[in-house]
């Protein structure tokens, strides 16, 4: 090990610790651990250059996918698709878990996960007052939010930050992603609700409600309301058909979500200025600074260390490969967060001639991983903070751990598995 890896390990271990303390200030202090290690000489400003050609795909498509997730939100789409389901569950708790479910597996697949955690928190929060649910109650259908953020955030490119950097480096288009992670996302999906519902059987089987609330009230700008499905719609067409072109998502993204909130904005209806002011924007900042600092590290011999252990995982015959770095992946993106975990570890099968497997093992694994520890992806943190702030409900870092250790390991492990089986 030498001098230089040390203090560039040293930087990314102070930067993570600080994010971890002060979530509200991830892009400031990933900054300030990037500017440390341009400083010391462990990266350059021509990385800076090198970096931002890696991540800015991904950076505007995912500040822009967030904020039309936003604008839907405040139309009372988001709202409305809950209040419905929760109508059609019929007062009966095991219905409602799986509806509630399936419904952040949606938001997650075309709004990416931290969409997910920013948005149907609260709402499953709301809905869960209103329906007469006791907070001790609550837990195992909030618990389910955020799990589920994360594990059905497989399917697309737009997914997740993790999948648009991870595609964009490798040049994956669009419907060659979907075609190869559409199996392994739906066994993530229902492995989720599954070990969930064994973990919280008890709890959930007592839930009885009775929710009058109409839908229809929830939506508060009706014109932005009816447009939220042609526009998912409009962007899924896009996407693919960019894809076969060589079209980057965000050339796609952006100009569709420019024009719906231009129409947000005159119908007057929707504060979007606000929207603008409380879109993640910590996050786009974080992600860069937190890339500097990797690539450095990366550079003094991280990259070279996890390439040799992958090569070794490589040799063996059968799911062995997919299994076992699928989970040395997870682990590596719950200890360090998925964000810099994704960028070491394409710094390291970019040097095997054909990595395969290895490209989807490794977004499999920095997506569900995560689920481990807190601090395993932004999504979790915002969603932590957001509980707490919104509804006065703290899960604490053991209790968190505990459960998505148990439900991750074994969803992780089917996941890959059915990666193995589509070839």
């Amino acid at each position: 090990m030498n001098f230089m890896f040390l203090i560039s390990f040293i930087i990314f271990l102070i930067t993570l610790i600080f994010v971890i303390v002060k979530p509200k200030s991830i892009g400031y202090i990933a900054t300030a651990g990037a500017v440390a290690s341009i400083a010391l000489g462990i990266t350059t400003l021509h990385d800076i250059y090198i970096v931002w050609g890696i991540v800015w795909n991904a950076t505007f498509t995912f500040i822009v996918v967030i904020i039309v997730s936003l604008i839907f939100d405040e139309a009372g789409f988001f709202e409305y698709a809950a209040i419905k389901l929760a109508r059609i569950a019929g007062g009966n708790g095991t219905r409602l878990f799986v509806f509630i479910m399936l419904l952040g597996s949606g938001i997650s697949a075309v709004f990416a996960n931290d969409g997910t955690a920013l948005v149907l928190t609260p709402i499953v929060y709301s809905l869960l007052v209103k329906a007469g649910v006791s907070k001790k109650s609550m837990v195992p259908y909030i618990m389910a939010t955020g799990f589920i953020a994360d594990s059905a955030s497989l399917p697309l490119v737009v997914s997740n930050l993790v999948n648009i950097v991870t595609a964009s480096y490798f040049s994956i288009p669009f419907l060659i992603y979907a075609i190869k992670m559409i199996l392994p996302d739906a066994v993530a999906i229902m492995s989720s609700v599954a070990f969930l519902f064994i973990y919280y059987r008890n709890e959930i089987k007592q839930v009885k409600y009775n929710l009058q609330e109409d839908p229809e009230k929830a939506i508060r700008d009706p014109l932005v309301f009816k447009l939220a499905i042609p526009t998912i719609a409009i962007l899924i067409v896009a996407y693919s058909v960019g894809g076969i072109y060589g079209v980057p998502v965000a050339f796609i993204a952006v100009p569709v979500v420019s024009v719906i909130f231009i129409i947000a904005s005159k119908n007057k209806i929707i504060n979007t200025f606000k929207i603008l002011r409380i879109a993640p924007w910590q996050i786009v900042i974080f992600s860069l600074g937190m890339y500097i600092i990797v690539f450095g590290l990366g550079r003094e011999g991280l990259t070279e260390m996890l390439y040799s252990m992958i090569y070794f995982i490589s040799r063996f015959s059968g799911p062995i490969p997919q299994l076992a770095s699928g989970y040395i992946f997870a682990f590596i993106a719950a200890s360090m967060n998925n964000m810099p975990s994704v960028m070491i570890i394409n710094l390291a099968i970019t040097r095997f001639s054909d990595p395969g497997f290895l490209i989807y093992a490794n977004v499999i694994g920095n997506d569900i991983g995560p689920k481990f520890t807190p601090i395993g992806s932004l999504a979790t943190l915002l969603w932590l903070y957001t509980l707490e702030r919104k509804s006065g409900i703290r899960i604490s870092v053991p209790y968190y751990m505990k459960v998505g250790f148990i439900i991750a390991v074994p969803v992780l492990f089917f996941t890959l598995l059915t990666l193995w089986a589509v070839g």
